[in-house]
């Protein structure tokens, strides 16, 4: 049995309103959904099969997510 582990996962909607999900540390690990709840469960099933394909090597442990909110003025 193996421990859960956490990931950043980065969220957006494209241009049709589809939720896109990537996790920054497994590199090519996308999925996405019709809904924000849709797009986190797919991205679990993503994440999962990732690492059960790649194994704990695939993971960029460097790669940190940082969230910033920039305002300027236009």
């Amino acid at each position: 049995m193996s421990l859960p582990r956490t990931f950043d996962v980065v969220l957006h909607r494209d241009q049709t309103d589809t939720w896109i999900a990537t996790v920054p540390a497994l590199p090519g690990c996308v999925s996405q959904g019709g809904t924000k709840a849709e797009a986190l469960t797919n991205i679990r099933e993503a994440m999962a099969l990732h690492l059960e394909t790649f194994g704990a090597a695939a993971i960029d442990v460097a790669d940190g997510v940082e969230l910033s909110r920039v305002r300027i003025s236009a």
